[in-house]
């Protein structure tokens, strides 16, 4: 990550709204496609406060490795006082060449590499996160990610463009998220040297920890979204977005919120 980078992520604040990222139940089916053995050297790419790559130790036991990076400085500080010691401070869309070589020096190339929840924050240069896994993936090896994909976050997306687009902002410009379909980030890996094992878009009905302003609050509050807008006006936007999307996120009986989140789970091998 650049020097001058600013880090908008708090890694508690993450954790307390947004902890059925990396639940057991939410990261089965991604971790069945990577299918971590003994042995395994795997880089964990977007790693967060390190859950689940902590859980990829205890897979790869001792005779393997996993190295968590993140862009967040607050995530991998997080990561490392939960225990993850291969932790890094790196921009998976331009990962560092010096960091790569001194990586690849040490550990040689890896087995694989695992994402999850992450892909969907790299608009600025998806192809340059397909670039950054061949840099450490060994010639056959795999790489399995889950993130969001064509219509993920239907209707709560909707509703804050038009809160924003109301108040004379080009919602499309300041939309930081990045959601393909199948087709589309296929055709990325194939173009960098991948073989598309397996690739799906799947709906899952996503409970939140609270309300849905909570949620709105951790993910597009300190982004683009919003950025450069008065904190007074942004809460009335983030506000008339919930209320939008409150018919059909929110439980009547239960004052429960979900979200309809759609995951494109995808499983590569490096070919070339």
């Amino acid at each position: 990550m650049s020097e001058k980078a600013v880090d908008t992520w708090s890694a508690s604040e993450y954790n307390k709204v947004a902890s059925f990222v990396y639940s057991t139940e939410n990261t089965a089916p991604v971790l069945r496609l990577l299918d971590p053995k003994p042995g395994d050297k795997i880089i964990d790419f977007g790693c967060g406060s390190g859950e689940v790559a902590l859980k990829l130790s205890k897979a790869v036991a001792d005779a393997g490795i996993v190295v968590g990076v993140d862009s967040s400085p607050s995530m991998i500080d997080k990561a490392k006082e939960n225990g993850l010691r291969n932790a890094h401070v790196q921009d998976i869309q331009a990962l560092d060449d010096e960091f790569s070589s001194e990586l690849l020096a040490r550990h040689g190339r890896f087995d694989k590499v695992f994402s999850n929840a992450v892909l969907h924050w790299c608009k600025r240069d998806p192809v340059g996160v397909i670039r950054g896994v061949k840099k450490v993936l060994k010639p056959g090896g795999t790489f399995a990610a889950e993130f969001g994909g064509w219509g993920n976050c239907i209707g709560v997306r909707s509703a804050l463009h038009s809160a924003l687009r109301s108040r004379g902002y080009d919602p499309i410009s300041r939309d930081p998220w990045y959601f393909p379909s199948t087709e589309s980030y296929s055709k990325l890996l194939v173009s960098e040297g991948f073989e598309v094992v397996n690739i799906s878009l799947v709906p899952r009905q996503t409970m939140l920890t609270g309300h849905l302003l909570e949620w709105l609050r951790l993910f597009t509050k300190n982004t683009t979204f919003l950025q450069g807008i008065d904190p007074e006006e942004t809460e009335v936007i983030l506000k008339e977005t919930a209320d939008a999307c409150e018919v059909d996120s929110k439980d009547v009986d239960s004052d429960r919120w979900m979200l309809m989140y759609v995951r494109l789970r995808v499983l590569a091998r490096l070919t070339t």
